[in-house]
């Protein structure tokens, strides 16, 4: 059993570590944090049909207020739950939602059509057939069936999902995250009552001062928290929903990769306190860390943890505890009001996500995320069908009568274990009749090197082998180097290192000719001093920089003017980029060590110790050893 543990443990590891750092540290924080909602849930349950009951119920209706001077801000403590707490939790939800749209996986049309149309009818079929069995006293609660829980959703699917899933992680978390932000925009607008014009007023200048201050680049997080802060003051005195300005606020903190010259100051900064360990010193290399890194990616360090471990639970136990005595369950199960949340969450996600996410393939719009399959997606539509979180806080938006809002969650909380069951049927189906028992990426370096072909430094024949995908316009492709050169020094002549080209052009404009310079060079036997002259000056990477670049190392520069135009080089560029689709590599820098991509660090001590254990690995698959 203790072998069993450790083999899962490891395989959980390696599917983390195949999504990009951000990605990957939401996903684990999501999955974590849904085990401690669940308990709270469970605990919620208990204690409202507990002796102890009324202690639940006198909790949560607990006024607490705030004064300074005349005035006065009173909630009770299920309201600053529902409406503070959580208005913090759709604000990292927005800084997710706006990096994911920046440099994330939703960044470029491509990639937003699949899970935009999957979204849209994961929303329009749940809420139809809600309408359609909803006794006409509740249709106003059609809103409790769109939303879907993050958290809960990729906590099921670590249970009940394929074996590697973090392709279809990916394509789920972008689909919930248009999910949320219309959830959001229909708390804010179909569950509100009377509006003040001048709270309002004061709300839209807030938002105008976030966006003005994100604009002109500030770093400071407490100029961003002063505004957030009186934003969430004024959408409460408005009538708004406060959620719908913690959403916004969100969207509106810009993310951006951290700038090779911010890098570089932030080490210098770092180097110099390493020599001068003085208050004066630390402070200005803490500030240069925070300069290189945007806010938006600081405050989800900040405050996701917050989000997920603290927020959601208690949610969950304000919210979940409804007393089932009294013969409250069986008049729940007989209220049509119940069974409509139930068919519109677990059914209607099924059918809306699968008809929008399918539906949009087979006419051309779009693709699903490589090593995805057809029934893996509709296993994951029937996994959305969790709502809890969004549902249940439309649920006390929506009903003001006890016994509709205790109808109503009832069907919540039933649809989360039935939409589980559910998504596991849908994958053993598809694992069986489909064969998709795995939605990782490639691991494989396909095709694998050939030193007749390849950029290759060192023996050909050397035992050890690391091969990169690196972009020359990528900043910590070109810190990378360092570590290479200290791997060849460790290993000597046993190690070859191969360099295969992968121009992100979509974030790096000039990567794909300065690929196409190096291949120009290499046409003439200097490949090699090309690859170092770029790395070393990233910052030149136009045309008339190839060109003295190209006269620095002593090249015929009119033959290499005349490769730059060659098709031939640049389809050779290409044919590196396919064989990093094929192989999974879909960043910069991106590692294979011994033919198998590298999970995870490659600082120089990680790198070598992946190298010396796929020396192991050779010598095991050897037959004559």
């Amino acid at each position: 059993m203790a072998t069993l543990a450790a083999s899962d443990q490891t395989r959980g590891r390696l599917l983390l570590a195949q999504l990009a750092g951000p990605l990957r540290r939401y996903i684990a924080t999501e999955a974590g944090g849904a085990g401690l909602a669940l308990g709270a849930a469970l605990v919620a349950l208990v204690w409202a049909n507990s002796p102890a009951s009324d202690a639940y119920v006198s909790l949560w209706d607990t006024e607490l207020a705030l004064r300074l001077g005349d005035e006065e801000l009173a909630m009770t403590l299920r309201e600053w739950v529902n409406d503070g707490l959580m208005a913090l939790f759709f604000f990292v939800v927005g800084l997710e939602v706006r990096r994911e749209l920046t440099m994330g996986e939703l960044r470029g049309r491509e990639r937003i059509v699949v899970p935009l149309a999957a979204a849209a009818g994961g929303m329009i079929v749940p809420a139809l057939l809600y309408l359609a069995i909803a006794p006409a006293d509740a249709h106003h609660g059609w809103g409790i069936v769109i939303g879907t829980d993050t958290a809960f959703l990729l906590g099921a699917l670590a249970i009940v999902g394929p074996s590697c899933p973090t392709q279809l992680r990916v394509f789920l978390l972008s689909l919930t995250v248009f999910d949320d932000v219309v959830a959001i925009a229909i708390i804010g607008v179909v569950y509100t009552d009377g509006l003040d014009p001048v709270a309002l007023a004061v709300a839209g200048a807030c938002l105008a001062g976030i966006a003005c201050i994100a604009r002109l680049g500030a770093w400071r997080t407490a100029l961003y928290a002063g505004l957030i802060v009186a934003l969430w003051l004024a959408t409460l005195e408005s009538g708004l929903h406060a959620t719908i300005a913690g959403m916004t606020a969100g969207l509106l903190v810009a993310s951006r990769p951290p700038g090779r010259e911010e890098v570089e100051h932030a080490s210098r900064l770092f180097a110099a306190f390493r020599q001068s360990p003085l208050p004066e010193t630390g402070r200005s290399a803490a500030r240069g860390i925070q300069r290189a890194v945007s806010v938006n990616e600081r405050l989800q360090a900040l405050l996701h943890p917050w989000a997920s471990y603290v927020i959601v639970p208690l949610f969950a136990l304000a919210n979940a505890g409804v007393d089932l005595r009294g013969g409250l369950l069986g008049e729940a199960l007989r209220s049509p009001l119940t069974w409509a949340i139930v068919v519109g969450l677990v059914a209607g996600k099924l059918a809306g996500i699968g008809a929008g996410a399918l539906g949009s393939v087979r006419l051309g719009a779009g693709s699903l995320p490589r090593g995805v399959g057809e029934g893996q997606v509709l296993g994951g539509a029937a996994l959305s069908g969790i709502g809890f979180t969004v549902s249940l806080l439309i649920v006390h938006l929506a009903f003001d009568e006890a016994r509709r809002g205790d109808e109503a969650t009832v069907g919540v909380l039933l649809a989360a274990p039935m939409a589980a069951l559910l998504g596991w049927v849908v994958f053993r189906l598809a694992a069986v009749l489909r064969g998709e028992r795995t939605a990782g990426l490639p691991r494989v370096l396909d095709p694998p090197v050939d030193p007749a072909r390849d950029h290759v430094r060192g023996p050909a024949d050397a035992p050890l082998e690391l091969v990169e995908y690196a972009d020359f316009a990528c900043p910590f492709c070109a810190r990378a180097t360092g570590v290479l050169d200290d791997l060849r020094r460790r290993f000597g002549d046993e190690l070859r290192y191969v360099f295969r080209h992968l121009p992100l052009a979509d974030v790096h404009p000039r990567a794909e000719a300065a690929a196409i310079a190096a291949e120009a060079a290499g046409a003439q036997g200097r490949f090699w001093e090309m690859h170092d002259l770029l790395f070393a000056r990233q910052d030149e990477l136009e045309d008339a920089d190839f060109v003295a670049h190209a006269a620095e190392l002593g090249l015929d520069v009119e033959r290499f003017l005349a490769d730059l135009a060659d098709e031939r080089l640049a389809r050779r560029v290409q044919e590196d980029v396919e064989s990093a689709e094929a192989s999974g590599a879909h960043a910069t820098p991106t590692f294979f060590v011994g033919g198998l991509r590298h999970l995870g660090p490659w600082d120089a001590e990680t790198l070598a110790a992946a190298l010396e254990a796929s020396r192991g690995r050779a010598a095991a698959t050897d037959p004559v050893s």
